[in-house]
């Protein structure tokens, strides 16, 4: 099979695949122009982005996918959640993709500019009030997902109740590896798919090279829950900072004020920052659930040429 193309705004994805967009500087410029070179939606994470950094990263995105789809993904719960949006939208971005939290804000912030936004969502309450206030897609993101966590449910549960429930376009989160797994959520009712975790351990992916090592030897047993002080739990890799939080809290030392409302158990920010240098000591990991079935590290077009191989031997 393969999947029709997906239009947001007056964007169109000729492969409704988005690379999901991994804080601290994880996905960056070239990784999302890559992405976007294929005919998917590449993706800048602006959170822990200063504004020239921001500006600096979209404008490298854009000069090497000039024709592609370039979005960012912020964290609403992010303190300058509302000036990251506009300075992306001053930028020309194509589509903002936010996370961490909800904010009925950010939808007026779109209005004005005509920019597409999209919520990452995890039931279709939220996603039918996403559609109300003028959300262009929605991303369902279920329990599989990497990162900050809004439900315990499988994508594959909450999916076909998304698509009952709005118009707009949806786009499937969480465990996707496979073509095959593309196509039965597609077949559920979704018009495209979110990967992170597969494009986390790519070679255009801004990891410190130990770090996509430390994603391609976790094991089942290495990946855990964590409390983040966004509010949310979170899925990470085991690492020892990691086991540290679990078992307590670990004020920081100096506080940047990054997050809206934050409980001070640890600074995820620096935490982040930390791991994608490659300080695996000290730094915290985020992760899919699926993360320990890969074990390559691929280009960005060997991954879109395996997945379309896939889609079409789909069942």
């Amino acid at each position: 099979m393969r999947l029709p193309e997906v239009r947001i705004g007056n964007k169109v994805a000729a492969i409704p695949i988005i690379q999901g967009g991994m804080a601290i500087r994880i996905t960056t410029a070239r990784l999302a122009a890559a992405v976007a070179n294929e005919g998917g939606i590449g993706l800048i994470a602006a959170s822990g982005m200063k504004p020239q950094e921001l500006r600096y990263e979209i404008r490298l995105a854009r000069s090497l996918s000039p024709n592609g789809i370039i979005g960012i993904n912020e964290m609403v719960a992010a303190s300058d959640f509302a000036d990251a949006v506009k300075i992306a939208i001053d930028e020309g971005i194509d589509l903002v993709v936010a996370g961490a939290g909800f904010s009925r804000d950010m939808f007026q912030l779109g209005k004005e500019s005509g920019t597409p936004i999209v919520p990452i969502v995890s039931t279709a309450k939220l996603a039918k009030i996403s559609e109300k206030l003028g959300a262009a897609a929605v991303v369902v993101e279920g329990k599989e997902a990497g990162g900050h966590l809004g439900t315990d449910q499988s994508v594959r549960n909450i999916i076909s109740d998304v698509r009952a429930a709005v118009k707009i376009p949806i786009f499937a989160a969480g465990g996707i590896l496979t073509g095959q797994d593309i196509a039965d959520l597609h077949k559920m009712g979704a018009d495209g798919v979110q990967l992170g975790s597969r494009f986390a351990a790519c070679e255009e992916s801004n990891a410190a090279p130990s770090l996509k090592q430390y994603y391609l030897k976790s094991k089942k047993d290495d990946i855990v829950i964590i409390h983040s002080p966004v509010g949310l739990p979170g899925r990470a890799v085991r690492t020892p900072f990691s086991a540290r939080i679990m078992e307590g809290p670990v004020p920081p030392k100096v506080c940047d004020r990054c997050l809206k409302q934050c409980d001070h158990h640890f600074c995820i920010i620096r935490a982040l920052s930390r791991a994608q240098q490659g300080d695996l000591e000290t730094g915290l990991v985020f992760t899919g659930e699926f993360m320990p079935r890969i074990d390559r590290i691929l280009s960005v077009h060997e991954i879109f040429e395996e997945l379309k191989e896939q889609l079409e031997a789909a069942n």
